[in-house]
């Protein structure tokens, strides 16, 4: 570093670098000091603790092998004394399991070496966007109703992902609110001035989806009169959420694989890549892992998206809510007709909370739209509720399912004992420091059948 940029160094002290080689160091210093961004250094994890003691730092980047630990003591520490500090790790190229494995931890972002300049830029800019604490209201709290265990639960944890830059595999039934909780999760991040570019991938061609997704350059096939940008391109800066990614065919799979890898995609047509620099956020009402056994979702691809799983509940786990969400879709019906809210009488709410809702809240929002306008007067009756109007084809179990289901019974059938399903689990308890509770909530089971598991495979 010259005399001249020494002495142009910023007063005030936001990112901490933590490498033991003093080239990677300095060119980190460098880099950050262009940016307007003064730096302090240390060698060791014990020196980073020391320094985090004495400092406030905006931005931690430390490297994953150090003298006396690893970057993910660091990560852990920070999680734990400093949470609201981002913290981003350096791993070497190939590294990438190491990389997950902090992004599980709470890191917000990694960066592979060789360092490349303008992705550190990104890197940094993004998580100097961070606040130190999710907004009371975002944009994102739309339709977000309810204060039930499960939903409180699914807040926090998307109000947490929202700090790191982690792709997150959204899974729950359909009419649940996937997308709703997408839009949160951008909404507290650091992209959320960004675009946020939702698609069902179910609902594109297979014909045009490399084009949708990547864009294509004039003349590349019949019809394309202009150059057009794609998916990647329209969410460049920000979130682009992947609904229904199981929908997806192999051939479309594999590229998309390599553009979230490689971090760019190759326009239809032309001669070489583009960067992009999007988060993913992807969903599906499917059992992804079912999928990958069947050979229908590639298990590389798996593995990449859901470096982290939310569950969002299906309503009739979370029979509280009704009342509140009923106030809710009422108000929002009567705000678009322009008259008085309808009332829903207690025989009315009695007979919505003993349904089991196999459509959810979509279902929920279709029972009342067209109670609102067939009933006579202004209050919604018993009669009013037509359970017959909606048809859904997604089933939930019966009264000897749950029954079968809470005396251990194993309902996920033999793909249950297969390897991919163990590996689901184990991932699932690492995620949760193996707290039983925490990880069957994340997996979707009840406490038995994981239990039921861990013992079948001399776990427990």
């Amino acid at each position: 570093m010259t005399i001249s940029e020494r002495r142009n160094r910023p007063e005030s002290v936001d990112v901490l670098v933590v490498d033991d080689e003093d080239d990677i160091r300095e060119l980190l210093e460098l880099s950050l000091l262009r940016m307007g961004l003064a730096c302090d250094t240390a060698a060791s994890v014990t020196q980073a603790r020391a320094c985090l003691e004495r400092q406030r730092y905006r931005l931690c980047l430390t490297d994953m092998r150090l003298p006396d630990g690893d970057g993910l003591d660091l990560v852990e520490h920070i999680q734990k004394h400093l949470p609201g500090l981002p913290v981003a790790v350096i791993t070497a190229f190939g590294s990438i399991d190491t990389a997950i494995r902090a992004l599980k931890l709470g890191a917000f972002d990694f960066v592979t070496k060789p360092i490349e300049l303008k992705v550190l830029r990104e890197l940094v800019n993004h998580a100097l966007k961070l606040g130190p604490r999710p907004c009371a209201s975002v944009p994102g709290d739309r339709g977000l109703i309810g204060d039930s265990p499960a939903f409180r639960h699914l807040r926090a944890q998307a109000e947490k992902l929202a700090r790191n830059q982690a792709p997150v595999f959204i899974h729950g039934e359909s009419g649940t609110g996937k997308e709703v909780i997408a839009r949160l999760v951008h909404a507290l991040g650091a992209r959320a001035q960004a675009p946020f570019v939702p698609i069902n991938c179910g609902a594109i061609s297979p014909e045009l989806m490399e084009s949708e997704f990547f864009g294509h350059r004039k003349g590349s096939f019949t019809g394309a009169a202009s150059d057009k940008e794609g998916l990647f391109q329209a969410a460049s800066g920000g979130t682009l959420f992947l609904d229904e990614i199981g929908e997806l065919p192999l051939s479309m799979q594999v590229k998309l694989l390599r553009a979230i890898q490689e971090r760019a995609v190759r326009p239809v047509g032309a001669h070489a890549e583009e960067a992009v620099d999007v988060r993913i956020l992807s969903a599906s009402h499917q059992d992804l892992s079912r999928l990958v056994a069947e050979g229908r979702f590639r298990h590389d691809l798996f593995f990449r998206i859901n470096v982290i799983t939310l569950r969002v509940p299906p309503l009739r786990e979370r029979r509280e809510d009704i009342p509140a969400l009923v106030e809710h879709i009422l108000a929002r019906l009567a705000e678009r007709e322009g008259g008085a809210p309808h009332r829903l009488s207690a025989e009315a709410l009695h007979v919505l909370q003993a349904h089991t809702f196999p459509g959810n809240v979509r279902e929920l929002e279709n029972l009342l739209e067209r109670a609102c306008a067939l009933c006579d007067g202004n209050e919604i009756g018993g009669a009013d509720i037509d359970l017959q109007a909606t048809d859904f084809s997604q089933s939930v179990p019966d009264a000897a399912d749950v029954s079968a289901i809470e005396a251990g019974v194993d309902d996920y059938g033999p793909e249950a004992d297969s390897e991919l399903e163990r590996l689901r689990v184990l991932e699932a308890l690492e995620q949760t420091r193996w707290n039983r509770s925490a990880a069957a909530r994340q997996l979707g089971m009840t406490l038995r059948q994981l239990r039921y598991r861990l013992q079948k495979w001399d776990l427990e």
